[in-house]
């Protein structure tokens, strides 16, 4: 599930334990867990139901981090003011999965060996001989770790890509450790960087 940066907080003290999001069909199961890209924060699904988004609550609307519904109805899009806006929502409850003493997240684990390298080169090498558009992962990392906090489109056209694919590809370096994202664009990890500072290619 993602999440605006202004809703982190709340992730990580609790206080936001409910979301509602107008899907199609429902992107999480209930006792699934689900990582925050950037935080350090994994959600464990509790209970998932569809409801009118005229019949959110106020103490609901407060537990998705809204002071009231009217707040949540302008996230979900509608530009009413008054009155309920005429969608079919999913409620999510879910909590915070605490992690487990003296866990270091995998973006944070710079201290790389030969192993660790040689382990990372292999995968990027997998992601590159299965690529339709031919080897890109080092590409990419040099390219984030030039020019950070650079829209994805711009990124994808200096390499001459497409950016809905482009960014399908730094999920798939963000799933290792080795990117971030920004509210613009992205940034190479500690991970990334150690590993672009060791790895000869």
């Amino acid at each position: 599930m993602l999440f605006t940066a202004d809703a982190y907080e709340g992730l990580v003290d609790g206080t936001i334990t409910v979301t509602f999001r107008h899907w199609a069909r429902p992107q999480v199961k209930v006792g699934g867990s689900y990582k925050i890209p950037r935080r350090d924060i994994e959600l464990v699904v509790d209970d998932l139901r569809q409801l009118p988004a005229a019949d959110i609550s106020d103490d609901d609307a407060r537990r998705a981090g809204e002071p009231d519904r009217h707040g949540v109805w302008r996230r979900l899009g509608s530009r009413r003011q008054v009155g309920p806006p005429d969608l079919v929502v999913w409620r999510v409850e879910f909590h915070r999965l605490a992690p487990e003493p003296g866990t270091v997240p995998l973006p944070q684990q710079d201290d790389l060996g030969p192993d660790d390298v040689a382990e990372l080169d292999r995968r990027l090498d997998r992601l590159d001989a299965v690529s339709t558009h031919g080897p890109w992962t080092r590409p990419t990392l040099h390219l984030i770790a030039q020019r950070p906090a650079v829209v994805s489109s711009r990124l994808a056209e200096t390499l001459g890509r497409d950016r809905p694919s482009f960014k399908i590809d730094v999920r798939k370096l963000k799933r290792l450790g080795l990117t971030e994202s920004l509210e613009v664009g992205y940034r190479l990890s500690p991970r990334g960087d150690a590993y672009l500072k060791l790895s000869p290619s």
